[in-house]
C-alpha cells in the first residue's frame, strides 16, 4: 500500500509547529493514493519528541539521532527510511529546503517544492506558486517516490487524534562522503521575546519608508509589542541595513499568513506580496495612494506613517491590555 512519510523538524528537542502542517498535507496526499502516513523524527531528543508525535494518527513514528543537523548526515538516513513510500515530505523551511533536494538525489526521485495544495488529477498532482504567486503550476512527479516541500501557510496545523501510534527506531545510514569534509562550527541563537515570524498571529512589517533602523525601533517595534506580534520587513529594508535578514518577508524571505498583517511604509512589490498576501486581514499605511499594497489590503490608510503610527499605537494602548 502506498504511504506518505513526513519528516518532522526538531529544534532544541521539540518538533516545530510547522511540521504539523506537513502532517495535514500527508493526510490529504495519503487519501488520494489510498494509504496512510508515517512520521520520521531525527536529531537530539528524537525519542522523546517521537512520543509527542504519536498522537497525530500516524501508522508509526520512527525516531533516530544522527547528531546535530548536517544535510550530509541526515539525507542518507531520510532516504534509507523513505524506501517504498509514495511521497516523502517536509515543511518548506530553511531546513526542509536544504535537506529534501539531497534526499531526492539519494532516492533518484522527482521533486515538487513549495507546494500549496495537493489534488487528485487521475493521480497525485501538486499545486505550487510560480512568478511571485501569479501563476499556479500543477505538477505530477513521474518517479515511484515524490519528494515534496510544503508551504506551512497553506495547510492548517494538524490536531491530535487517532490514538497512539507505535514508536520504532529509524534505520541508520552512513553520511555522504562529503560529510567527512563538513562540520557544524556552532549555532548562534537569536533570542527574542517576540514570536517567530512564521508562527506569529500578528505581524507589523516596515519598508524603506521607515528611512532607518531607528525608524523601526521607534515606530514598528512598539506597535508589534503592543499587539504581542512579530516584526517583519521588506527586502529593501533588510538590504539597507535597517533590520536583520531573518525578519525579511517575501519571495526570497519568509512566507507568512498571520491573522493580522500591518504593512507600514512599504509599497507592496510583487516579491513582498508573494510572502504575505495569504494573511487573513491586511492593514496598509502608506502616503502613496497608488501603492500596490492597497490592492491586497482589507483596510488602507493614506497617511504619513510618522504621524499615523504613533496615533494608532496611542489609541490601541487604550483598549489593548
Amino acid at each position: 500500500m502506498p504511504n506518505v512519510l513526513v519528516m518532522a523538524e526538531l529544534f532544541e528537542g521539540k518538533v516545530r509547529k510547522g511540521s504539523l502542517s506537513a502532517i495535514t498535507f500527508a493526510k490529504q496526499a495519503a487519501a488520494i493514493v489510498g494509504g496512510g502516513f508515517d512520521i520520521l523524527v531525527l536529531g537530539p531528543g528524537a525519542k522523546a519528541a517521537a512520543a509527542t508525535m504519536a498522537k497525530y494518527g500516524a501508522g508509526k513514528v520512527l525516531a533516530g539521532d544522527p547528531g546535530e543537523y548536517l544535510a550530509e548526515a541526515y539525507a542518507p538516513v531520510v532516504a534509507k527510511n523513505a524506501a517504498g513510500y509514495a511521497v516523502v515530505c517536509a515543511t518548506a523551511t530553511t531546513l526542509g529546503k536544504d535537506l529534501l533536494p539531497r534526499v531526492a538525489e539519494h532516492l533518484k526521485a522527482g521533486m515538487a517544492s513549495d507546494v500549496s495544495k495537493v489534488v487528485d488529477e487521475g493521480g497525485l498532482a501538486f499545486v505550487r506558486p510560480m512568478y511571485a504567486g501569479n501563476v499556479l503550476a500543477h505538477v505530477k512527479v513521474k518517479t515511484a517516490t515524490a519528494v515534496v516541500t510544503v508551504r506551512q501557510t497553506e495547510f492548517e496545523a494538524a490536531a491530535e487524534g487517532g490514538g497512539a501510534s507505535p514508536v520504532a527506531d529509524a534505520v541508520g545510514a552512513p553520511p555522504e562522503a562529503a560529510g567527512a569534509r563538513v562540520a557544524a562550527a556552532g549555532f548562534e541563537k537569536v533570542v527574542s521575546a517576540r514570536p517567530e515570524l512564521t508562527d506569529a498571529r500578528v505581524i507589523v512589517s516596515g519598508g524603506r519608508g521607515l528611512k532607518s533602523g531607528e525608524g523601526f525601533q521607534k515606530f514598528i517595534e512598539p506597535l508589534a509589542d503592543l499587539l504581542h506580534g512579530a516584526v517583519g520587513a521588506t527586502r529593501a529594508a533588510v538590504d539597507a541595513g535597517f533590520v536583520a535578514n531573518d525578519l525579511q518577508v517575501g519571495q526570497t524571505g519568509k512566507i507568512v499568513a498571520p491573522q493580522l498583517y500591518i504593512a507600514v511604509g512599504l509599497s507592496g512589490a510583487l516579491q513582498h506580496l508573494a510572502g504575505m498576501k495569504g494573511s487573513k486581514v491586511i492593514v496598509a499605511i502608506n502616503k502613496d495612494p497608488e501603492a500596490p499594497i492597497f490592492s491586497v489590503a482589507d483596510y488602507g490608510l493614506v497617511a504619513d506613517l510618522f504621524q499615523a503610527v504613533p496615533a494608532l499605537t496611542a489609541e490601541l494602548k487604550k483598549v489593548v491590555a
